[in-house]
């Protein structure tokens, strides 16, 4: 079964850490761009941050310098590490496979960060 999981969600202060993991299984996911986002209650579903298969990466203006999205193809798996955290970051945060011609998510993970 092909599947994206997310971990590393959870509470944290204003100004602390998370580091947000997502492994995949079923397939190999080096050739796939990957990408994180997020989607708060009563908003749209935004993306956080993005790595292609090539290693190019983009961020969202609002998490430029405070998070670092990376991914080990060995392990199969990205990463968004997330620093001085606010509390307009508490959302669920997705992780996205994409190809061409291909897509998949994970379940996603709760990131609550308090005032």
């Amino acid at each position: 079964q092909v599947q994206l999981v997310e971990s590393g969600g959870g509470l944290a202060q204003a100004g602390g850490s998370l580091r947000l993991s997502c492994a995949a299984s079923g397939r190999t996911f080096s050739n796939y761009d990957m990408g994180w986002y997020r989607q708060a209650p009563g908003k749209e579903r935004e993306i956080v941050a993005h790595i292609t298969w090539t290693t190019n990466i983009y961020y969202a203006d609002s998490v430029k310098g405070r998070f670092t999205i990376s991914r080990d193809n060995g392990k199969n798996t990205v990463y968004l590490q997330m620093n001085s955290l606010k509390p307009e970051d508490t959302a669920i945060y997705y992780c996205k496979a994409s190809s061409t011609t291909y897509s998949l998510w994970g379940q996603g993970t709760q990131v609550t960060v308090s005032s």
